[in-house]
Parts: C-alpha cells; sequence; structure tokens
C-alpha cells in the first residue's frame, strides 16, 4: 500500500503544496492505487513535504519519489522523450521548482492579507497564546528562506519582473501544444500544472496571479490538466473567471 503524506486541499485548490500536487500527479499519471493523509512537515523523514510510504519503505523529496516508482514499478514518466528533450524537460523542471516556485511562496507568505487568510490558518488548532507567536515565527523563517535562495533579496517589482519572466517563457515553450512536452503529459506537468494552479487560484490575490491570468495558453493548460487528472475536483471559479475576462 502506498500512503502519501501532504497538506491536503485548501485555498481552492486539491492540494495546497505544489510538490505534493507533483507527487500525486505522477501517482495517478502511473495508476498506482494510494491513500492519502495529511501531515506537518516536522513528521517526514527530510523535515518537508511530500513524502511517501510504499509498503514500509519512506521516500522524501518529489524528485526522489519519482525515481523510487520509475523504478519500483516500471513507469517512465517521460516515455516517447528523446535525449534532448529529456534534458529540456529537466531543465524547465528546474526553473519552475527552483525560480517560479519561489513566487508562489512569496505570494502566500509575504503579502500580510494572504498570510492571513491562507498559511496563518495552518496554526488554528494550537492553544491560543501559542498561534501569534508561532504565526510570526514561521512566516519570519519563510521569509529567510526566500532571502536564503535569492529571491527574497529583491525589490517586489523585481521579484514580480522575474517571475513573469519564467511565466512568459513557460508560454512560449508551450505555444499550442496540449502539453509541455507535446500530445500527453510527461513528469514536467506534474510540477509545472502544480505552481501555475497555485499562482493561478483566485483565493490570493496578487501582481504575480493578475499577471499570470494573462497568459491564455497557460490558463488553459491549467484547465486541462486539473480536468485531467483531478476530475473529481470542482475547478469551476477558475473557469468561470477565465470565461468572464475572454467576455
Amino acid at each position: 500500500m502506498i500512503t502519501l503524506y501532504g497538506t491536503g486541499a485548501n485555498f481552492g485548490l486539491p492540494e495546497a503544496s505544489p510538490y505534493v500536487t507533483k507527487t500525486e500527479v505522477h501517482l495517478r499519471l502511473a495508476g498506482l492505487p494510494y491513500v492519502k493523509e495529511a501531515a506537518a512537515p516536522q513528521m517526514s523523514p527530510k523535515g518537508q513535504l511530500p513524502w511517501l510510504d510504499d509498503d514500509g519503505e519512506l521516500i522524501a523529496d518529489s524528485h526522489f519519489i519519482r525515481q523510487h516508482l520509475e523504478r519500483k514499478y516500471g513507469v517512465d514518466f517521460d516515455e516517447g522523450l528523446g535525449v534532448a528533450e529529456r534534458a529540456q524537460a529537466w531543465a524547465i523542471e528546474r526553473m519552475v521548482e527552483n525560480h517560479l516556485g519561489w513566487t508562489l511562496v512569496a505570494m502566500r507568505w509575504l503579502i500580510p492579507e494572504n498570510y492571513a487568510k491562507g498559511p496563518a490558518r495552518f496554526f488554528s488548532a494550537l492553544p491560543p497564546a501559542m498561534q501569534e507567536d508561532m504565526r510570526r515565527d514561521i512566516q519570519g523563517r519563510m521569509g529567510e528562506s526566500l532571502r536564503a535562495v535569492g529571491i527574497g533579496r529583491h525589490t517586489e517589482d523585481e521579484m514580480l519582473g522575474l517571475g513573469v519572466r519564467s511565466l512568459a517563457a513557460l508560454a512560449a515553450l508551450l505555444d499550442r501544444k496540449p502539453f509541455l512536452m507535446g500530445a500527453r503529459p510527461t513528469g514536467v506537468d506534474a510540477i509545472a500544472f502544480g505552481v501555475l494552479a497555485g499562482l493561478m487560484v483566485p483565493f490570493f490575490d496578487a501582481p504575480i496571479r493578475e499577471r499570470a491570468m494573462n497568459f491564455c495558453n497557460l490558463k488553459a493548460y491549467v484547465d486541462r490538466m486539473m480536468a485531467g487528472v483531478y476530475p473529481e475536483f470542482d475547478w469551476a471559479p477558475l473557469a468561470a473567471e477565465t470565461q468572464t475576462m475572454a467576455a
């Protein structure tokens, strides 16, 4: 039995963490049965989400989970891609995870209104006397992480410009194709979808969301991935907004 440990549905998304989404999409693309449980990052072998328990074998980090699934179950998420295409998919994945993904973190954790109605609520189960201290502490740590990776050292306008450049690159790479590498989803689509859905979901308001919604092919891509991977999830709010903007 495979158990996926993640954050769970929140913010109008079937899974709040784009990195847990990546693993869940891989599991669904592979057709592997699994159960999902909510867990705190500190419970993970590496102190982060997601992690997997596969019949007692614990695997942490979405990249190494993917390698485990491919090795143990004979799955090739990049089946049909040549050497150069696989290299391109890896480069896109690194851009999304190690650059664009941090703009999503900044949107949720550094904009006060978004933090108050979003991540700050993760601590609502704590005793009231502890909640505010924990909220300030974790928000401060996320700010330090953003500075450590570099993006948090920039002005808001500079950060937005970098995020938009990555969005424009994804839009250009996708072009008119259904998925990033062609006619069917491959491994890289899991994380690209997870981050883009997180940026576009109407729950949060931010300049980067406004700019993301201007890329029509990326909006259609997120809708297509959501319908294919999470058919049971109601993604109507974004679809309705997309239609309104097009009218």
